[in-house]
């Protein structure tokens, strides 16, 4: 009879900060978060047996808690790190996010860590070195089972993030580095069971594998199952989605969603036969948080560090004349909103630019009520972003507008307006639909795609093609990110290296009153 043991593999991904479960903008409880899912890891770990507890990046920015400690109370210990200490985890993997506050919080992040950061694709320009330390983890089980973790990051980070935060790595194929550690995991150290952690997604279709993306390698997991032996279980995120119960070509997949939405679970039936353990059969799955109670020691971490933070988003900063709330997210996207032109002009007024874009994020942004504090300043503009001025052709103004058209579905008048599948599936891209100021434009979606813009004037005139005008938008979308490949390595003519969410508040304390107001410079329309 052939000796069996059961492994359980337990990973989060897109944490975000997310440690309680509660809504930011009004502190309002959720069902999502760490402190819940805390609850089912203890509950996994009493049942006993072979358990691997894994977090898969993007860990310590996306709350105004994880922002209020990284620019506020950094010196103290970091809170995320402090709650995955407590729940023991056996490693983590840097995410594109945990560079966005630089590399002094980030060390000092993996410093008070009491488990490896794992990366083998983000090395040292100089050495070649993973930058991290050693890439990968082998965890002797009982009756001997080894288990390798190793672990990748998206390569695709110098498109997003300031150069600064990056200086001195370089960000090598996830595929082509996972080919040479796996067979170092099988062979020089001998696992039984090789898992790949690795903060990034599927850029195919999981059933089909037709391409879901245009594959500029921000994405590789379907090629990390196509391509490299060895791999039996592939951990994923980045994408924010919810995979599981799936496999391809044999690899066991699965992605948890964000900010503590599910919690991932692999369990593993091993045999041990004369060559050693192999996988006789292999499950994910995703477990809900829902209706958990939020685990104590948790709660106690963060207490101290989340009542200086509400504090903190307590502060009133300013006034507002007029009315800049949110109440439908679609009709912000259909006619210009006072909130979108108002963050246009700031842009515009501290960049010099006589062009802007920017994005409402999300759907759950409230807008400015009358008195405006912290809070709403950081649950409308959720990403540490900066500003770049760069300079572009009228050609890429009109194709960045043509990419930002695309966001809505082909419109026949009937019904509601509806978004995209390639905004909306496998995840909403809300970020990726800009709005603009200093130019005036009309967006027809009962067009096809890329034929939709049909007026585009600056200074009352035609854009010319040919001509160069300077543009200010968030770093993000400056090198490219969200497929707007036309601003890619476009000169940057002045970078304003500070938080937007900072800029917004201090130009309103600065000035102690707002004015709401529109100019109706930019309109969807359909025939």
């Amino acid at each position: 009879m052939v000796q069996k043991l059961t492994v359980t593999i337990l990973e989060t991904s897109d944490i975000h900060g997310a440690l309680l479960p509660i809504q930011y903008a009004n502190n309002s409880p959720t069902e999502t978060g760490l402190a819940r899912i805390a609850s089912i890891i203890r509950r996994e770990r009493q049942k006993g047996g072979p358990l691997l507890l894994i977090d898969n990046g993007d860990l310590i920015q996306g709350t105004p808690l994880a922002y209020h400690h990284a620019k506020l109370n950094g010196g103290k210990p970091n809170p995320m790190i402090q709650c995955l200490n407590e729940l023991g985890y056996d490693a983590a993997v840097i995410g594109n996010h945990e560079f966005n506050y630089g590399m002094e919080l980030l060390r000092k992040a993996v410093g008070e860590s009491g488990f490896p950061w794992l990366s083998a694709n983000i090395v040292d320009e100089a050495t070649g070195e993973p930058v991290f330390g050693k890439p990968y983890l082998v965890k002797t089980m009982e009756q001997g089972l080894k288990i390798g973790v190793l672990g990748l990051t998206t390569p695709y980070i110098p498109h997003w993030e300031k150069p600064e935060h990056i200086a001195g790595l370089r960000f090598e194929d996830a595929v082509e580095t996972a080919k040479r550690w796996v067979k170092h995991l099988r062979e020089q150290e001998g696992a039984d069971v090789v898992i790949v952690s690795y903060h990034g997604g599927f850029e195919r279709h999981l059933e089909s594998g037709q391409p879901t993306e245009p594959l500029t390698g921000e994405n590789q997991g379907y090629a990390l199952c196509r391509e490299v032996e060895g791999i039996d279980v592939l951990l994923t995120g980045h994408q924010h989605r919810s995979i599981a119960g799936t496999s391809i070509n044999g690899v066991t997949v699965v992605q948890p969603g964000s900010a503590g939405a599910w919690l991932g679970k692999v369990t593993l039936t091993l045999g041990l036969e004369a060559g050693g353990w192999r996988v006789l059969e292999a499950m994910s799955e995703l477990v809900s948080p829902q209706g958990e109670a939020p685990d104590a020691a948790v709660l106690a971490i963060v207490e101290p560090h989340e009542r200086l933070a509400q504090v903190w988003l307590d502060q009133p900063i300013g006034r507002l004349i007029g009315d800049m709330r949110v109440t439908d997210p679609m009709q912000v996207r259909l006619q210009e909103h006072p909130l979108i032109e108002f963050i246009n002009r700031v842009q515009m007024e501290l960049s010099g630019a006589p062009i802007s874009n920017t994005a409402l994020f999300d759907n759950i942004s409230p807008g400015f009520p009358e008195h405006i504090t912290m809070r709403d300043i950081v649950s409308n503009y959720i990403y540490p972003n900066t500003l770049q001025v760069i300079r572009v052709s009228g050609q890429d103004i009109r194709a960045a507008l043509e990419r930002s058209a695309s966001y809505f579905a082909q419109y026949d008048g009937n019904g509601p307006v509806q978004v995209s599948a390639e905004f909306s599936d496998p995840k909403p891209q809300h970020y990726n639909y800009d709005m603009w100021e200093g130019i005036e434009y009309r967006i027809n979606i009962s067009r096809p795609v890329g034929q939709r813009i049909v007026e585009l004037r600056y200074n009352g005139k035609p854009i010319d093609p040919e001509a160069e005008y300077d543009v200010v938008m968030n770093n993000y979308r400056a090198g490219g990110g969200g497929n707007y490949l036309m601003f890619q390595g476009k000169p940057v003519v002045k970078d304003i290296p500070t938080d937007m969410a900072e800029l917004l508040a201090g130009y309103i304390m600065e000035r102690g009153t707002i004015e709401a107001s529109l100019n109706r410079n930019w309109v969807v329309v359909w025939d």
